[in-house]
């Protein structure tokens, strides 16, 4: 098949979103030398609007500007962080996902300008995020601490921490690795204590569907056990169709040897309930295994919990 001499990469501007573009670069150069790849940047709504999330529609507001920079053959490529990608609807008609690139730490990090570890924070101490699933897991594990809406990319958010708008902050790992901000983590949380968002740390490669020549080309780049467990908790999140307000975590880890688990949780907002599962696929393959998940978290009740949240 014939290799495309350009190769065009819609990215949004935040220095987060065009770090992700530079290891795609990398990684294609290393593949297919001969390659030249652009950078074309797009300002989502997502982006621009520092309010209720839920308002604009949810996590779709980070990707319709990047999709439709796909769609209309202004780009030919979009990298997209797979837990910022809608799950309880299928991706746009006429693209398609080329590969999932090998996954990132998916944990939580603190940070804290005293260096402080969260289970030494003072009552009181005002933690700046905005995601329902941090909330609602912060709220369950230390109800003594405050939580305070805090939304921006990692850099806007070290500033507003620095101007005292919050105590400490919840951010991903990989998202400081990315921007070579490790030196402001005061504790990386174990998954055990802050269960991560569904598609962590994996960044996902889009394509239109016809070009079957970037296809060819890009998922080269794909890793066997990121797609494994992007797949499975992908389904498991679709059959639940959870929304965005909805307080939804998982992971699924694929073995050496080929076994494949995930454990998954709901929790009410105030973080009072929590439905939990943990399931091994066996010969299960990863959607199944996903679908299980969902509808043992199903019997506990998930769907009238999450249907109880306004969106």
């Amino acid at each position: 098949m014939a290799v495309p001499e350009l190769i065009r990469i819609v990215s949004r501007s935040s220095p987060m979103a065009l770090a992700q573009v530079e290891r795609v670069r990398a990684e294609l150069a290393a593949l297919h030398p001969g390659i030249r790849t652009e950078v074309v940047p797009v300002t989502t709504s997502g982006d621009r609007w520092m309010g209720d999330l839920a308002r604009l529609g949810g996590k779709g507001a980070f990707t319709k500007e990047v999709d439709a920079a796909l769609l209309e053959g202004r780009a030919d490529l979009a990298v997209h962080c797979v837990k910022d990608v809608p799950a309880d609807r299928p991706l746009p008609a006429g693209t398609v996902f080329a590969a999932f690139l090998k996954r990132d730490d998916i944990r939580d990090a603190l940070v804290h300008p005293g260096g402080l570890t969260l289970d030494r924070l003072p009552p009181g101490t005002r933690i700046g995020t905005s995601s329902v699933r941090r909330i609602a897991q912060i709220m369950a594990s230390h109800p003594h601490l405050t939580c305070v809406p805090m939304r921006g990319n990692a850099n806007r958010r070290l500033e507003k921490l620095a101007a005292g708008d919050a105590d400490a902050l919840l951010l991903a790992v990989s998202g400081l690795e990315r921007i070579g901000r490790t030196d402001v983590i005061s504790e990386v949380l174990p998954v055990e204590t802050m269960i991560p968002p569904i598609g962590a740390g994996v960044l996902a490669l889009q394509c239109r569907e016809g070009d079957a020549e970037t296809i060819d080309v890009v998922s080269d780049l794909g890793d066997p056990a990121a797609h494994r467990e992007t797949t499975a908790e992908r389904m498991f999140l679709h059959v639940l169709q959870g929304h965005c307000n909805s307080p939804i975590a998982g992971y699924a880890h694929a073995e050496r040897d080929g076994r494949l688990s995930l454990r998954a949780r709901v929790f009410s907002p105030d973080g009072k309930t929590v439905l939990d599962a943990h399931e091994w696929a066996g010969p299960l393959d990863p959607a199944t295994l996903g679908t299980s998940v969902a509808v043992a978290l199903l019997r506990q009740g998930a769907r009238e919990l999450i249907d109880s949240i306004g969106h």
